[in-house]
């Protein structure tokens, strides 16, 4: 057996074992000696650990209940809670706790997962995404979720942070859920009514770093190398000496999420700021880690990484040089839409504005492929060599998108209504993957900036500047940038579920219901491949999308045409067809009385042709 396979039996944390005892396996190449110190009654006992080869220890034990506290001491000193805990009750510096997970009876056993070109996002923030802000509190939500189209919520990241306010890229234990959001049995609560709903889900997770308050792991191993440096410090250890013990607590924790708790999928945090120069790059790991445990549980399950390098390597096979992820978000659709129609051009957004750009990003996915970019002074991209569009995700709003405007401000606020229908029609019916961010389907009027809760009041104002700072580029006229460290801002950015109520929020909830349902059963829509667009000869911006392979049947291609302007735009009797729908139809509140002529386009108006 070589080392690479003994090391990945070596799965660390508090392991049920066959016979029902728990054996507690921690790796601290650091460390001389290691203790289990483990709640027994009132008391705590101690036992000291095996050591193992390559830095690792254990302990086996019976009779041990579930949720029964647990710390190590490295060579005597203070009481550290598992780098790989399944469950913080206490806090994320506080004792780990014993997770059996038999006691949850799952209801999934004929859940298969949905397949790739089926996916329509939904990514939410548990905390914000009801006034009870827990796992619980999100399943009488989910019939809505179906109702409206969508067939995966896309959570973002529930590992242990610090405190119970944060938009989850600050934890440190990256086993465990959060607790105040319900822990592990909440979210086993939470997965299993998806699935029974129809609806996979996906989990955002953070490989790229690690949290600043609450982290131990330095003091266990060299889970960091100073080889590369992150926006967070030192770059996690994928290629420095003691790194396979660090990719296989990666690859482990892939494997528990889809196996201890049935994800359909990971999203992977900015995989731009993850390091790898081996010859066997992380990423092809974590790839086959999701599907040697998804096969195991008989279901698909997908990797998604978040990259901002415009680089097909992350979705090519291997044996073409890559590295074999399933699909990539794509921010160049959202700048391209959102600078056309918001005028706005600071910091990242210098890079865009033309209506051209648009159609280079439904029909080539990369509007920088390998031009000059102004926000960065350089080249920047690579050519998309032909993949579909269903390896790639795009948005109109996303919690970056919003969170990175100093008041974290939604389309709501920015654009008209017959703008945000503009926009919308064009996320659901360009060929990509879309993603809707909580709240969007219907204008959703809450912000949503970054909030925390630190205890380190050093670390708390090192976060208030470094939010200030952040915006420089974007808001030269000084606007104020929420505290996130204050509830107020974390209470702002729950959602109102207002839409029943209001004619015009739920007048936009059925554009994007009607426009999810005919993604499920016109034909075109289901073809990623064949695809044009261009601008028409015209006055104004007017963009034209056609969708669906005209060589092989006409009959089955749709064209879009998209009035980027706020006049009114006369159709060139060549982009004319059997009208099948309008943006601005009074069902939505829009302009369009019925009957009405096709020959003219409201201002911000998408209207669809039969070719």
């Amino acid at each position: 057996m070589t080392d690479v396979q003994e090391i990945r039996q070596l799965e660390c944390g508090a392991v049920s074992q066959v016979d029902g005892r728990i054996l507690w396996r921690v790796w601290a190449p650091n460390a001389k000696r290691v203790d289990l110190e483990l709640l027994e009654g009132d008391g705590w006992k101690t036992y000291i650990m095996t050591r193992e080869e390559r830095g690792y220890f254990s302990c086996e034990k019976g009779e041990i209940h579930s949720g029964q506290r647990y710390v190590y001491h490295l060579n005597s000193g203070p009481p550290r809670p598992d780098p790989a805990s399944r469950w913080q009750p206490d806090g994320v510096n506080l004792p780990s706790a014993v997770l059996r997970l038999d006691e949850f009876q799952w209801t999934d056993a004929g859940w298969g997962g949905i397949p790739r070109e089926d996916l329509v996002f939904y990514e939410l923030h548990v905390g914000t995404f009801t006034p009870e802000g827990t796992f619980d509190a999100v399943i009488p939500r989910l019939a809505s979720l179906r109702d409206l189209g969508v067939t995966a919520i896309e959570i973002m990241p529930v590992a242990q942070f610090s405190g119970t306010r944060n938009w989850g890229y600050d934890g440190v234990h990256p086993y465990a859920p959060q607790h105040s959001y319900g822990g592990p049995h909440g979210f086993h609560r939470l997965v299993d009514a998806c699935h029974r709903h129809g609806l996979a889900v996906f989990l955002d997770v953070v490989y790229n770093h690690i949290g600043p308050e609450g982290a131990y792991l330095s003091e266990f191993g060299p889970y960091f190398t100073e080889r590369y440096q992150t926006p967070w410090g030192a770059g996690v250890n994928y290629d420095d000496r003691g790194s396979d013990p660090v990719r296989e607590f990666v690859c482990d924790n892939v494997r528990m999420w889809i196996r201890d708790y049935h994800i359909d999928g990971l999203r992977l945090d900015a995989v731009h700021a993850i390091y790898d120069l081996g010859a066997r790059h992380i990423l092809r790991d974590i790839k086959d880690a999701a599907e040697s445990a998804s096969k195991a549980r008989g279901h698909i399950a997908h990797i998604v990484a978040e990259s901002d390098l415009n680089d097909i390597r992350l979705l090519l096979s291997p044996d073409r040089g890559g590295y074999g992820v399933d699909a990539q978000w794509s921010d160049d659709f959202h700048h391209a839409i959102h600078t056309c129609l918001t005028g706005e051009e600071h910091g990242y957004y210098a890079d865009y504005g033309q209506p051209s750009q648009i159609v280079k990003a439904l029909t080539d996915t990369f509007v920088l492929d390998g031009g000059y970019s102004r926000s960065r002074d350089r080249c920047h991209g690579a050519v998309n060599a032909g993949l579909s569009g269903d390896r790639f995700v795009i948005c109109i709003q996303n919690h970056d998108q919003i969170g990175n405007r100093a008041s974290g401000d939604r389309l709501s606020t920015l654009l008209s209504p017959t703008a945000r229908r503009l926009a919308a029609s064009m996320l659901l019916l360009a060929p990509h993957l879309p993603l809707l961010f909580m709240g969007e389907e219907y204008g959703e009027p809450h912000p949503f900036p970054f909030f925390c809760s630190f205890n380190d009041p050093v670390l708390i104002e090192s976060v208030r500047l470094g939010r200030r700072r952040e915006f420089e580029a974007f808001h030269r006229d000084g606007a104020d940038v929420p505290d996130p460290q204050a509830e107020s801002t974390f209470e702002v950015s729950r959602l109102t579920w207002s839409w029943e109520s209001d004619p015009h929020q739920s007048g936009l909830r059925t554009l994007y219901q009607d426009l999810l349902r005919a993604r499920r059963e016109w034909p075109a829509l289901h073809n990623y491949v064949h695809r044009t667009a261009r601008l028409l000869p015209v006055a104004n911006p007017v963009l034209e999308l056609i969708r669906g392979d005209l060589s092989a049947d006409p009959q089955q291609s749709l064209r879009a045409l998209f009035n980027l302007t706020r006049e009114e735009q006369l159709i060139p009797d060549e982009s004319r067809g059997g009208l099948r729908w309008s943006s601005e139809a009074e069902r939505y509140h829009g302009a369009r009385a019925v009957p009405s002529s096709d020959h003219t386009l409201l201002p911000y108006e998408c209207l669809v042709f039969q070719t």
